[in-house]
């Protein structure tokens, strides 16, 4: 394991000072070349890497999508933070400012939150925030004396039907299985609204979501499958509301009805208004839960399937923990490997790969090499699956490692530089109103670890391919 420059037991050298090289070109030249760089001639990553290798340094000036020719008012000028020292002072409030900064300075229509600055646009410093984190925190705190239940319950029927589709073929696709099966498991487990009480939304709500997603995202991220047109027809202009306006008000009027209790909560003991509710619940169920899991879990399957040769490992694990053949959060959490196994894949695999924050006064930014002075207003970037293989900080970082996190590789120790969440996995600060991240840090590993622990106690055999399963062997 590389040694982290915190666990060193001598003082570090002074770092040099540096003014913050790199440069933002032309206007409207130098956003436009960066951009086709980003999404088409290079990709996010070789885009990043090949800064850091012009400049010798992991922080550097540059600009990042969207940008012209119609995001009128949206400035693409970044500073970079590309190792785990810079990346870090994206999570001190203190110096960092996150107001609309979510996606960078571009910013959806409010018209696609219900007209309102959801949580996740607000800053710590608005009192608003510190309403809606509250009331997240308690919504996961009372979800966790149902959520394991739950989620087995939808895991049943989901596997289920996985069986019974290769029981008459030779392979059953998930891309699908595993939306719906997301969408009815949090609105359970969230909301405690049951989507089978109004049939549309069961049917197609996790493809309402899917949609109004998309089109939120579609200018900042790389697909890269059908170039030019990717460029000109989805990176070149925001989408207008009106196209999921219905699938929207659908969703909304379901968390109003169904997730009745939830939204009374708010407005008695949070002192929300019904429609500040209502439009955060959807936005928690919709972009933070069921965009964040989908992404994960797909990361999740996809390890699984590359990692076949640690299968017979995991499953050893899993059933020796097991009480009573029963999944609990208290055995599921003594399972060390296939934690281990869950926080390399978001290592490698961070389910939101982006972090902004804008600087909230003048201060300095600290590398592991140098020194830079940050001016207030500037707006930093860190691309996560880059900063996560950091060579000081991780041993063969471009690896996965399925037991780097565990205590006896000393990976234990490397949870405060494990940032997937917006923020460390482990230290001194958890998720509160005072900071930015998310409320899930813990139940987010915790249900991948419950959903692989499913897994190896009900099958023998697993063969995952072209996002599909292929062989399910139950167990004897």
């Amino acid at each position: 394991m590389a040694t982290p420059p915190s666990l060193t037991p001598q003082s570090p050298p002074a770092l040099q000072r540096m003014a913050v090289p790199g440069g933002y070109g032309w206007p409207v030249v130098g956003p436009l070349w960066d951009r086709l760089q980003y999404f088409w001639f290079q990709g996010p990553s070789d885009f990043f890497k090949k800064r850091i290798d012009k400049y010798s340094s992991t922080v550097f000036r540059t600009n990042v999508p969207p940008a012209f020719p119609f995001f009128v008012g949206v400035n693409p000028n970044v500073v970079a933070v590309l190792d785990v020292k810079s990346f870090g002072h994206l999570f001190e409030m203190e110096v960092v400012e996150k107001a609309n900064s979510l996606v960078g300075d571009f910013m959806p229509s409010v018209n696609y939150t219900g007209g309102l600055r959801v949580c996740a646009y607000l800053d710590t410093s608005e009192p608003k925030h510190s309403q809606i984190k509250n009331f997240t925190l308690d919504i996961l705190k009372r979800s966790s004396r149902s959520w394991t239940s739950t989620l087995v319950t939808s895991l049943d029927s989901m596997f289920d039907s996985f069986d019974a589709q290769l029981e008459g073929g030779s392979s059953a696709s998930y891309l699908f299985p595993l939306q719906d099966f997301l969408f009815t498991f949090l609105s359970r487990a969230l909301l405690n609204a049951d989507p089978s009480a109004v049939p549309e939304i069961k049917k197609s709500g996790y493809i309402m979501l899917d949609k109004w997603l998309a089109l939120q995202l579609l200018p900042t991220i790389s697909i890269n499958i059908l170039q030019p047109l990717e460029e000109i027809f989805l990176h070149s202009f925001s989408y207008p509301f009106w196209l999921v306006k219905s699938d929207y008000q659908k969703l909304a009027n379901f968390v109003k009805t169904e997730a009745k209790e939830t939204v009374q909560r708010a407005e008695t003991d949070f002192k929300l208004t019904e429609e500040e509710a209502v439009h955060n619940l959807l936005f928690i169920l919709g972009f933070n839960a069921f965009g964040g899991f989908l992404i994960f879990f797909i990361s999740l399957l996809s390890s699984l399937g590359e990692q076949k040769s640690v299968h017979d490992e995991l499953r050893k694990e899993v059933r020796e923990k097991l009480s009573n053949n029963v999944l609990s959060f208290e055995t599921v959490q003594q399972m060390e490997l296939v934690f281990s196994f869950v926080y390399e894949t978001l290592r490698l695999n961070p389910p939101v790969p982006s972090q902004f924050g804008r600087a909230r006064k003048d201060f300095e930014l600290s590398s592991h090499d140098a020194v830079f002075e940050i001016k207030k207003g500037e707006m930093l970037c860190g691309y996560q699956p880059l900063v996560m293989k950091d060579p000081k900080i991780f041993e063969n970082p471009e690896d996965f490692v399925y037991n780097r996190f565990t205590k006896e590789k000393g990976g234990d120790k490397l949870l405060k530089y494990l940032f997937w969440s917006n923020g460390p996995q482990s230290g001194t600060n958890a998720p509160s109103a005072s900071n930015k991240q998310c409320p899930a840090r813990d139940v987010v590993p915790m249900t991948a670890a419950l959903f692989l622990a499913y897994l190896f106690q009900r099958y023998d055999e697993i063969a995952i391919s072209s996002s599909s399963f292929t062989t399910l062997k139950k167990a004897k």
